[in-house]
C-alpha cells in the first residue's frame, strides 16, 4: 500500500510523529471551496482535536510530496454509523479524502479514492458507504462515476446541508 505515485507522491499510513496540525490544516484547504460556495463540511472548520479524534476511527493514510502532506484518507471496516444511516450490516467506509488544491488534477484523488476500497475490502468488507453534500453536485458526479450510487439520505449535526449517501458493491 506504500511507495511512490507518479508525479513523486508517496502514500502510507499516518504515523505517531506526523503532524496532526498539518493535517487539520491540508484538510481545511482542501475543503475551503466548498465553504466558500456555501457548503460547509466539518473538515472544512474541524479543530486540531477533532482530527485527532477522527484519526483513532480508523486507519488514516497519507500523500506525501516529499515531506509535505498534500492528500489523507480515513478508513474503516466495518463502520460504525448511527442508527437509522442507510447502511448494510458489514460495510465499510472512508471519510475526509482531501487532496491540497495545488495537487488537484493529477490523479491523487483517484489513486486515494482506490486506497480507500483496497483497505476496505482488506478489512473484511465488500461494500463502501461514504456521504457527502447533496449541493455538491460535481462530488457526487465524480463519485457516480466510479461507481457508487445513491442509497439514502442523511443530515449530520455539524453540517448545514444534506447528505446523499452512496454505496458501492467491492465484490464486484
Amino acid at each position: 500500500m506504500t511507495g511512490p505515485l507518479a508525479r513523486g507522491f508517496t502514500v502510507r499510513r499516518f504515523a505517531a510523529g506526523d503532524s496532526v496540525e498539518e493535517l487539520t490544516a491540508l484538510l481545511h484547504r482542501a475543503y475551503a471551496d466548498h465553504a466558500a460556495a456555501g457548503r460547509v463540511f466539518f473538515a472544512s472548520y474541524q479543530s486540531v482535536q477533532d482530527t485527532a479524534h477522527r484519526l483513532g476511527a480508523g486507519e488514516c493514510w497519507v500523500a506525501c510530496r516529499g515531506t509535505k502532506l498534500v492528500g489523507s484518507v480515513t478508513v474503516a471496516a466495518p463502520c460504525t454509523m448511527p442508527a437509522g444511516y442507510p447502511v448494510p450490516a458489514g460495510a465499510g467506509s472512508f471519510w475526509q479524502l482531501a487532496v491540497d488544491p495545488a495537487y488537484r488534477g493529477t490523479g491523487l484523488g483517484q489513486r486515494l479514492l482506490a486506497l480507500a476500497e483496497e483497505r476496505v475490502v482488506a478489512l473484511g468488507s465488500t461494500v463502501a458507504v461514504i456521504d457527502t453534500s447533496a449541493e455538491a453536485v460535481e462530488l457526487v458526479g465524480w463519485y457516480r462515476r466510479r461507481g457508487y450510487l445513491p442509497v439514502g439520505t442523511w443530515r449530520w449535526d455539524v453540517t448545514n446541508y444534506e447528505s446523499v449517501v452512496l454505496l458501492k458493491d467491492l465484490a464486484t
